[in-house]
Parts: C-alpha cells; structure tokens; sequence
C-alpha cells in the first residue's frame, strides 16, 4: 500500500511538473512590464512600522503599475494616480505625476480598450487613481475590499476613484480567497489580507524567468520586509502576519522574484518600459 501511495505521490509531481511545462510551451506569449504611475515623498516611515521602527526616517516611493499580457487577454496590476495629479501644482504635498497612465501606455501601442481586466491590489487611492481610464475593463477586487468601498459615502476619495464600477455601469469581479485569472495558472490574484480587508498580490508564472511575485501594500520597502513590519494603519494585525508569512513561503517554494511595488529599487532592477519580461 505505501509503495503505492508513493507511486501516486511521484505521479501527481510528475503531472504537476509536465502541466506547468506545457503551459510554458503553449502560451509563449506571456509578457510582463513594468512602469510608474507617480512618485511620492514619505517623511516618516515609522507609519509602516507599529513597533516605532523606522521613525523619522525618509524615503521616495514610487507607484508601481503592472501590464500583463496574455493569449486570453490583459491585465493591468495596479493604476497608479489619477491623471488628474498629472503637472498639478495644487495636489498632495509630495506627490508627483508626470504621465497618465494611458500615456504611457500608448508608448507600448496599448490602447485602453485593449486592457481587459484591471486588478487593484487594493482601494487606496494611489494604486486606483488611474482605473477610471479603463472603462470596458473588468475589475477585479478583492471582495473584502469590494464591501468596504461599497459601504464608503460617494464623496469618499477612495470610493470615487471606482465609481464607474460601484455605479454599475462596468463589470466587476469580486474575488473572495485566489482567483487564477486566465485559467492556466500562469496569473494569479493571491488573498494577503491585512493591509485592507481584501488586499491582494499578484503572481506571475513567466516561460522564461519563472516565478515573480508582485507585492501590492504586503511590503512598502525592502527594509520593512526583512523585519516584516506592520504598518499602522493597516486593518487587522493578525492577518498582516498571516500575510507575511503565506507571501514569504510562496517566495520562498517557488523561488520567486519579489517585486516591491513601491520601492523604487525594485522596479529599477526590471526591463525599462516599454521592455518586458518573458
């Protein structure tokens, strides 16, 4: 009986192994490319820290955007700022945006009826602020953070940034748990919640560079990620630390590359747009 279940054990990895290599082979096509949508100053990085690590110290941020192309589709991973911030002399102190993301875009001959799914790794308005731009998209969400938007007054700048989609007029898809977007394991919306109710990363199986692991909120800067920090205005503690470790064992099982999206570092060791991974 054991020699059995061994059998059955080997042949399951070996189906595991020969799935995830045809997959490669057959959707050659899956591309990864990185950019900014903005920059912003943060003058005290204690906030990301509720163990008064970090305090006083500063640091630029970026707000790092993700396109991912597939055979079935597109998925724009994050959006940034609002174009509206773009040269503006009046907008949130520290917060600098030189394009819309649309613009930018364009650079890649990417049109924005092309995109046909937005993922948000969460509600804050720096990761939505250019979601708008992408009206015949479907959007997904994670569907804790999908209740907290809806239960948010109309006025509400995090909730404004969605209206679009919360007035019905787009397709959304709340995501409740992982959601494997293209239904080949190649892109998947993965549950880190803590940061916000339904916050999300991403995971990225590439034919070539294999692994990468987008972060969204689970970690601001590298610093913060090596003493796994909890930032204080997070929503549940205890899920953050849940998070860390789920996100840090992915990492670790699947030998992937962690991209911090909102350290500037990170994006700088990827293809400079429009370059992409593959």
């Amino acid at each position: 009986m054991k020699r059995v279940m061994v059998l059955l054990f080997g042949g399951a990895i070996l189906s595991g192994v020969a799935a995830w290599n045809a997959m490669a082979q057959e959707n050659p096509g899956i591309t990864l490319q990185a950019f900014e949508c903005g920059r912003f100053q943060q003058n005290d990085l204690g906030i990301f820290s509720d163990t008064m690590r970090f305090k006083g110290e500063k640091r630029e941020f970026v707000a790092g955007c993700f396109l991912i192309r597939h055979p079935k589709g597109v998925l724009l991973w994050d959006s940034g700022f609002t174009k509206a911030l773009v040269g503006a002399k009046d907008g949130p102190a520290g917060v600098v945006v030189s394009q819309s993301i649309t613009d930018r875009l364009s650079q890649a001959g990417i049109q924005p009826t092309s995109v046909t799914h937005v993922g948000i790794s969460h509600y804050h308005p720096d990761h939505t602020g250019g979601a708008a731009e992408f009206p015949d998209a479907e959007l997904l969400i994670g569907a804790g953070d999908w209740n907290a938007v809806q239960a948010m007054k109309p006025d509400n700048p995090q909730a404004q940034m969605l209206t679009h989609w919360l007035s019905g007029k787009g397709r959304v898809r709340p995501v409740k748990g992982d959601l494997d977007v293209f239904g080949d394991g190649s892109v998947t919306m993965l549950a880190m919640p803590g940061h916000t109710p339904g916050h999300s990363a991403l995971l990225v199986r590439l034919p070539k560079t294999g692994a990468v692991l987008i972060s969204g909120d689970q970690y601001h800067f590298r610093e913060n990620r090596a003493v796994r920090g909890v930032p204080i205005p997070n929503t549940s503690r205890a899920e953050t630390l849940a998070s860390h470790d789920r996100f840090e064992e992915i990492a670790k099982n699947l030998n992937a590359r962690v991209v911090i999206q909102h350290d500037s570092r990170d994006l700088a060791e990827l293809p400079v747009f429009p370059a992409a991974l593959d």
